[in-house]
């Protein structure tokens, strides 16, 4: 029965073709579903994960998905969750469809297994507030009662949101009256949490003195400091360009007897090889090891990359090889970081290869990275290349590719091919860049 059910489940890549074909066969008529769907004689197997997965290559093309989704749904039987909702829900708000969004979440009230939860309305609040609509997203909040899902983890939901995208000013409004006194949304158990993303809100605004002057105020205010919130700080010294501090922080936490995480250390490592250099940062690594603290993914990440940046390749390479051996699974960044030093096509084509061999999927940012690096350098076949891998592997190109390959064209004065992929991005509801050369302006 198992081994049935496997046979018969498709891959992504599967799945496109068979929705490619569906599209070209028939002519869309709605963005929804009708209220009786007639489902096909041999429906497919599918699984959550799949569709995920299938959804995710049309996250540059709202339609498309929407399309998928639903006839997903109609033709294939199959049941969406609560996470395909979500996964829709969230293209949807990257491209402002905001009435769809509210359209599927009434949806979703009406199937037992697909009703709306904290995730969803986490992806709402950032979508509405990557777009500055942060009236909308307070709107938002008020509104979940409808969904018994006003509370404290939905209240730390969109202040997280307010931070990431910068909204800090309106976060701290929200979160306290004149002279910092707390709002009474605030509990005792989300305070500490709290502090420390408005504290990472600052950051991400890159206002250092607000930095200082926020984290002089939970000492005055009395708020727990945790070991995140010294993890936030540490990060902010680094990126403000005292390393050193971050290093004398660290220094003062050992002497509290405060006990490092591996995330902790990951910034102190980070710290360390800025402000000392690499091999005082390979010292502090093989320190955590043998305090029994074993490094993830980012401390072997951030070791490759201050390696690369030294010109250090080999042993980059190196480490690659130790984190097999350590079972830690090179990501999408661990090759990131070696796109960026590298300085061959050959090489860097060789390890893109690798990559993908490996079974680590390139991101859209990937592409754009090397495609920009290889159109700097003048080399346009590298370019088609690449875009050629990104249709393969089923990637819809965002408005960064295609200004990445036609700012390459540009270059080498093909104007023609780059007027095509110009006019082809504008229907897809993508944005170029301006320019003038390719209209002889």
């Amino acid at each position: 029965m198992l081994s049935s059910t496997f046979a018969r489940r498709l891959n992504p890549t599967q799945i496109l073709r068979n929705f490619t074909a569906h599209c070209l066969s028939t002519k869309p008529t709605s963005h929804f579903p009708s209220e009786t769907p007639k489902p096909q004689q041999n429906p497919q197997n599918f699984d959550t994960s799949t569709v995920i997965e299938t959804l995710s290559c049309y996250n540059n093309d709202w339609k498309c998905a929407l399309d998928f989704f639903n006839w997903v749904e109609t033709e294939c039987e199959f049941k969406h969750t609560t996470e395909t909702y979500n996964r829709m829900i969230d293209i949807l708000g990257k491209f402002f469809e905001f009435d769809l969004s509210w359209d599927l979440i009434q949806r979703m009230r009406k199937v037992p297994n697909s009703v709306p939860n904290h995730l969803t309305f986490r992806i709402l609040f950032k979508r509405y507030i990557s777009a500055h609509l942060v009236k909308e997203a307070i709107d938002t909040y008020d509104r979940l009662e409808e969904f018994n899902l006003k509370d404290g983890t939905s209240y730390c939901n969109l202040i997280d949101a307010l931070c990431e995208f910068k909204h800090v000013i309106e976060a701290q409004e929200l979160c306290f009256r004149k002279n910092f006194e707390e709002n009474d949304a605030i509990d005792a158990r989300n305070k500490t949490k709290i502090y420390n993303m408005i504290l990472r809100g600052w950051f991400k605004m890159g206002w250092w003195s607000k930095c200082r002057e926020f984290w002089e105020q939970m000492d005055r205010k009395e708020v727990y400091k945790d070991l995140h919130s010294y993890s936030i700080y540490m990060d902010i010294l680094c990126k403000s360009g005292k390393p050193w501090k971050a290093v004398k922080l660290y220094k003062e936490m050992k002497t509290k007897g405060i006990k490092l995480d591996v995330v902790a250390y990951n910034t102190v490592i980070h710290a360390v090889g800025l402000s000392k250099g690499v091999d005082f940062a390979m010292r502090l690594y093989r320190e955590m090891m043998e305090l029994g603290c074993m490094p993830n993914i980012v401390t072997c990440n951030t070791i490759i990359k201050l390696l690369c940046q030294n010109g250090r390749t080999t042993e980059a390479y190196y480490m690659l090889d130790e984190m097999r051996k350590k079972d830690i699974a090179p990501d999408v960044r661990t090759y990131h970081c070696f796109f960026g030093g590298l300085m061959r096509p050959k090489e860097i084509l060789w390890l893109f290869d690798r990559m993908i061999e490996s079974g680590v999927r390139p991101r859209m940012d990937t592409y754009v990275m090397l495609m920009r690096k290889f159109g700097r350098w003048g080399f346009l076949r590298p370019v088609f290349l690449l875009w050629k891998k990104m249709e393969e592997h089923g990637c819809s190109p965002d408005e960064f590719a295609y200004n990445a390959l036609i700012d390459a064209l540009t270059q080498k004065g093909m104007l023609e091919m780059a007027r095509k992929y110009e006019e082809e991005m504008l229907s897809k509801g993508l944005s170029p860049k301006p320019r003038r050369t390719i209209y002889g302006e």
